[in-house]
């Protein structure tokens, strides 16, 4: 909860990606409270009341993805809420000439985009979305000690710039500084 209040805040690419990294914590647990209660909240050095808010958030999720139908796989709304969100935007970055490079970032990361997209099979999800996928993929064959071929890194490093301006430009319009007079 107070990761990813800050990680809202600062920047929103980790914060999507915070927040699948909890919704698989969550569904480990088997949506079970007392499991995270016991392996996340107990030991972590917060005190009572940060203890108990922390708690409180988990088990506002896990009663959302029960609601949501997403115990075994897929998102809760919350978080495709912003990926939407980037998804408008991107589009709008795309059609205004002011933001060349972010254009630029995108066209060099595309052929990689379509190339995922080729693998996801019957279900091929959006550009961003599909960013966020490899994203995360990457992320969890880190933490499984795995490493990525020198292609899958350099791809990973055109949707990493990309998406990083876009998280960019993300905040820049949460503030209302995206579309001022001088050029971004």
């Amino acid at each position: 909860m107070f990761v990813a209040s800050q990680k809202r805040k600062e920047n929103i690419a980790e914060y999507l990606l915070y927040m699948w990294q909890i919704e698989d914590i969550i569904r480990a647990a088997g949506l079970d409270i007392e499991t995270i209660r016991r392996n996340i909240v107990d030991p972590s050095p917060l005190d009572d009341d940060s203890k108990r808010r922390l708690t409180e958030w988990y088990e506002s999720l896990i009663d959302m993805m029960r609601r949501e139908g997403v115990e075994s796989a897929g998102h809760l709304q919350i978080n495709r809420n912003v990926l939407s969100q980037l998804a408008t935007l991107h589009d709008t970055l795309l059609r205004d000439p002011r933001f060349g490079e972010y254009s630029k970032r995108f066209y060099a990361a595309l052929p990689h985009i379509v190339e995922l997209r080729g693998k996801a099979g019957d279900d091929p999800k959006g550009e961003i979305e599909t960013c966020f996928n490899a994203l995360y993929g990457m992320l969890m064959l880190r933490l499984r000690g795995k490493e990525l071929s020198e292609a899958t890194a350099g791809a990973m490093r055109h949707i990493s710039d990309f998406i990083a301006l876009l998280s960019h430009y993300y905040r820049l319009d949460e503030q209302d500084e995206l579309f001022k007079d001088n050029e971004n």
